[in-house]
Protein backbone atom coordinates (compact mmCIF):
# COMPACT_ATOMS: atom_id res chain seq x y z
CA UNK A 1 0.00 0.00 0.00
CA UNK A 2 2.71 2.36 0.26
CA UNK A 3 2.67 3.00 -3.69
CA UNK A 4 -0.68 4.56 -3.54
CA UNK A 5 0.50 7.59 -1.96
CA UNK A 6 3.49 7.92 -4.41
CA UNK A 7 3.12 10.69 -7.18
CA UNK A 8 3.39 10.45 -10.45
CA UNK A 9 7.01 11.83 -11.88
CA UNK A 10 7.62 15.21 -13.80
CA UNK A 11 8.87 12.62 -16.34
CA UNK A 12 6.14 10.39 -16.34
CA UNK A 13 3.96 13.54 -16.67
CA UNK A 14 6.11 14.32 -19.82
CA UNK A 15 5.76 10.89 -21.41
CA UNK A 16 1.97 11.35 -20.56
CA UNK A 17 1.81 14.46 -22.23
CA UNK A 18 3.32 12.99 -24.94
CA UNK A 19 1.08 9.65 -25.66
CA UNK A 20 -1.50 12.12 -25.24
CA UNK A 21 -0.72 14.13 -27.96
CA UNK A 22 -0.29 11.02 -29.89
CA UNK A 23 -3.27 10.21 -28.79
CA UNK A 24 -5.10 12.60 -30.16
CA UNK A 25 -3.39 13.19 -33.44
CA UNK A 26 -4.15 10.01 -34.77
CA UNK A 27 -7.73 10.35 -33.24
CA UNK A 28 -8.03 13.37 -35.30
CA UNK A 29 -7.01 12.19 -38.44
CA UNK A 30 -8.86 8.83 -37.94
CA UNK A 31 -12.08 10.80 -37.32
CA UNK A 32 -11.26 13.45 -39.69
CA UNK A 33 -11.37 10.14 -42.71
CA UNK A 34 -14.02 8.83 -41.01
CA UNK A 35 -16.62 11.71 -41.22
CA UNK A 36 -14.87 12.53 -44.68
CA UNK A 37 -17.76 11.61 -46.80
CA UNK A 38 -20.17 13.89 -44.40
CA UNK A 39 -21.12 17.64 -44.50
CA UNK A 40 -20.50 20.44 -47.15
CA UNK A 41 -17.44 21.82 -48.20
CA UNK A 42 -18.27 25.23 -49.52
CA UNK A 43 -20.30 27.07 -46.53
CA UNK A 44 -20.75 30.07 -49.04
CA UNK A 45 -24.06 28.44 -50.97
CA UNK A 46 -27.12 30.28 -51.04
CA UNK A 47 -29.86 27.85 -50.01
CA UNK A 48 -27.47 26.14 -47.57
CA UNK A 49 -28.00 24.14 -44.31
CA UNK A 50 -26.37 23.00 -41.89
CA UNK A 51 -27.88 19.47 -41.21
CA UNK A 52 -24.91 18.02 -43.04
CA UNK A 53 -22.77 19.20 -40.86
CA UNK A 54 -24.29 19.01 -37.88
CA UNK A 55 -24.42 15.35 -38.43
CA UNK A 56 -20.18 15.46 -39.22
CA UNK A 57 -20.11 17.50 -35.99
CA UNK A 58 -21.95 14.70 -33.90
CA UNK A 59 -20.40 12.05 -35.34
CA UNK A 60 -16.99 13.24 -34.66
CA UNK A 61 -18.18 14.36 -31.16
CA UNK A 62 -19.92 10.77 -30.14
CA UNK A 63 -16.67 8.64 -31.74
CA UNK A 64 -14.50 11.04 -29.90
CA UNK A 65 -16.10 10.11 -26.84
CA UNK A 66 -15.85 6.44 -27.25
CA UNK A 67 -12.49 6.61 -28.09
CA UNK A 68 -11.55 8.64 -25.03
CA UNK A 69 -13.63 6.50 -22.83
CA UNK A 70 -12.32 3.28 -24.06
CA UNK A 71 -8.78 4.61 -23.99
CA UNK A 72 -9.74 6.04 -20.32
CA UNK A 73 -11.01 2.26 -19.41
CA UNK A 74 -8.64 0.42 -21.18
CA UNK A 75 -5.49 2.51 -19.40
CA UNK A 76 -7.29 2.52 -15.84
CA UNK A 77 -6.28 -0.99 -16.32
CA UNK A 78 -3.51 -1.69 -17.60
CA UNK A 79 -1.21 1.52 -15.94
CA UNK A 80 1.13 0.42 -12.91
CA UNK A 81 -0.98 2.42 -9.93
CA UNK A 82 1.53 5.04 -9.31
CA UNK A 83 0.85 6.67 -12.47
CA UNK A 84 -3.18 6.17 -12.49
CA UNK A 85 -3.64 9.43 -10.79
CA UNK A 86 -2.80 10.98 -14.40
CA UNK A 87 -5.54 9.19 -16.19
CA UNK A 88 -8.49 11.54 -15.62
CA UNK A 89 -6.58 14.37 -15.64
CA UNK A 90 -5.57 13.51 -19.16
CA UNK A 91 -9.58 11.82 -19.75
CA UNK A 92 -10.91 15.86 -18.70
CA UNK A 93 -8.44 17.32 -20.93
CA UNK A 94 -9.58 15.12 -23.72
CA UNK A 95 -13.04 15.98 -23.24
CA UNK A 96 -12.22 19.44 -23.83
CA UNK A 97 -10.38 18.53 -26.63
CA UNK A 98 -13.56 17.45 -28.35
CA UNK A 99 -14.19 21.03 -28.91
CA UNK A 100 -11.11 22.38 -29.93
CA UNK A 101 -10.65 19.79 -32.77
CA UNK A 102 -14.10 20.67 -34.31
CA UNK A 103 -11.96 24.06 -35.91
CA UNK A 104 -9.80 22.43 -37.53
CA UNK A 105 -12.23 19.52 -38.55
CA UNK A 106 -14.07 22.51 -40.76
CA UNK A 107 -11.45 24.66 -41.55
Amino acid sequence: MADVSEKSSGGALVVGFCWFVAFEVVAFFGLQYLTSGLGESNQNQPENTIVSNWVKTMVFFVAHLVLVIVAMLVLSNRLPRRHRGQVMGWFYLALAMSFVLIIPLFG
